[in-house]
């Protein structure tokens, strides 16, 4: 779930399909004064029922239970960290917004970096070095240990997302890749639920440290069911992608005024998820609610109504439109946060559903929209989504977390809905010059 607008990524920063550039390649071309039927250049590519497609997508599936169960790992034990460490929410809230932080600096550069070392190695470095991070995070002796350490995981788990897709688009047959990268996309999923999960009762029974330490056992197993699964890349072709080519490339795409706003959407949506699902484990163990840490950490059970509204995205633009859908995914979003302020259990985890489905469906349609949109370079403008949207958890988690302590769950509420408003105002604008454009449109055609 939390990388869905993944399925839009291609493979290489031109635009073009990796099926698009083995059809203009030698190998796949045809003298045209030759009789000989054209070479089918997918033909040596895995599909289903093939050799090494169940294994790839085993270790893809394990790659991604590890991303997400590493990145988000002490999100529901920040109570616990807080008591534990005598610190209050909003410094406790960095062990979240570090770990995404490091993901959102470090998924651009990386992702220059597989197009020359191949994806292959730059995943397996990734999971290897996160991995054995966490195996150290249990034992850090002060928040400020804690931390660092986040953030040094972040950026090496941002190596994965960064070229996960791309390998996927390289080496598996065209038709098979939906449900490829679908399998990937679903141990995100179950990585970035069972990870919260996992760790919410593990610490109940012995504590965050111990919580935190299953999740890196976790991170190790996978880490080596993947470099044990995943098959050679047979279709990688080195190149060097030089600083200036980059900056050149995502300087053209921040100049695009419409992908500058999904950019903003998108992190004010995670801003306002961000925000909630980092405090709300401090709101669930108090007053009225006085829940226990397990049952704070199934709450993120709900992250499944994700896969329901990511999937309703694409018909809702299709009945509504794009600026429609967003308009009904903050209305949604805004509804949830207000219902959470009940002092009602039963109105609470609604709100949380509301607040969840207008989410990941805002998320859809923006990061869909991005791949849309770009025309050419379409892998780096995607990273730059991905990179916006990190920041907006990693700010949603700090501020939000401040808001709390400043305030009380009222305050972060407050933060969510202020972001909500930015993401109208934003669409409002798209929609007012759309009317203009379509004015002006008119009369020139009138003339």
């Amino acid at each position: 779930m939390e990388s869905f607008y993944l399925r839009r990524m291609p493979p290489a920063d031109t635009g073009a399909s990796v099926t698009d550039r083995a059809a203009a390649s030698p190998q796949s071309s045809t003298d045209s004064s030759s009789s000989a039927a054209p070479t089918d250049p997918e033909s040596d590519k895995l599909r289903p029922g093939g050799p090494g497609y169940r294994r790839m997508s085993f270790a893809l599936f394990a790659a991604g239970v590890a991303t997400f169960a590493l990145l988000y790992s002490t999100q529901a034990l920040l109570p616990a960290i807080s008591a534990d460490l005598d610190v209050a929410p909003d410094q406790a809230s960095w062990t979240v917004s570090a770990a995404t932080f490091g993901l959102a600096l470090g998924v651009i550069p990386l992702s220059a970096l597989s197009e020359r070392f191949g994806r292959r190695t730059m995943m397996t470095a990734s999971l290897t070095v996160a991995a054995m991070i966490a195996l150290l995070v249990p034992f850090a002796p002060s928040l400020g240990t804690l931390i660092a350490l986040r953030a040094v995981q972040g950026v090496a788990l941002a190596g994965l997302p960064a070229s996960a897709m791309a390998f996927l688009a390289e080496e598996v047959r065209a038709k098979a890749l939906v449900a490829a990268i679908g399998l990937f996309v679903a141990g995100n999923s179950i990585g970035g639920m069972s990870g919260r999960i996992l760790t919410g009762w593990v610490a109940q029974a012995w504590g965050w440290r111990v919580a935190l330490g299953a999740v890196g056992a976790l991170a190790v197993v996978c880490a080596v069911a993947f470099r044990l699964l995943v098959p050679r890349a047979r279709h990688f072709v080195p190149r060097a992608v030089g600083p200036r080519t980059l900056a050149r490339t995502l300087g053209g795409h921040l100049a695009d005024p419409l992908l500058r706003r999904l950019y903003a959407i998108g992190a004010l949506f995670m801003t306002v998820f961000g925000a909630v699902y980092t405090v709300i484990g401090y709101r669930l163990v108090s007053e009225p609610f006085n829940l226990p840490q397990g049952i704070v950490g199934s709450i993120f059970v709900i992250y499944l109504v994700g896969t329901v509204s990511s999937a309703a995205a694409g018909t809702l633009v299709g009945r509504m439109g794009r600026r429609g859908a967003l308009y009904l995914a903050v209305g949604t979003t805004a509804a949830g946060l207000l219902l959470t302020l009940s002092s009602s259990i039963g109105a609470v985890l609604a709100g949380l559903v509301l607040i969840t489905a207008g989410f990941f469906a805002g998320h859809a349609v923006a990061s869909s929209s991005v791949s849309r949109t770009a025309k050419t370079a379409r892998a780096q403008a995607s990273a730059l989504y991905q990179c916006a949207y990190y920041i907006g958890s990693s700010l949603g988690g700090a501020l939000g977390a401040a808001a709390f302590h400043a305030a009380g769950w009222s305050g972060t509420v407050l933060l969510g809905l202020a972001a909500m408003a930015g993401a109208v105002g934003i669409t409002l604008y798209a929609t007012r010059k759309a009317v203009v454009e379509r004015r002006l449109l008119s009369l020139a055609k009138a003339a």
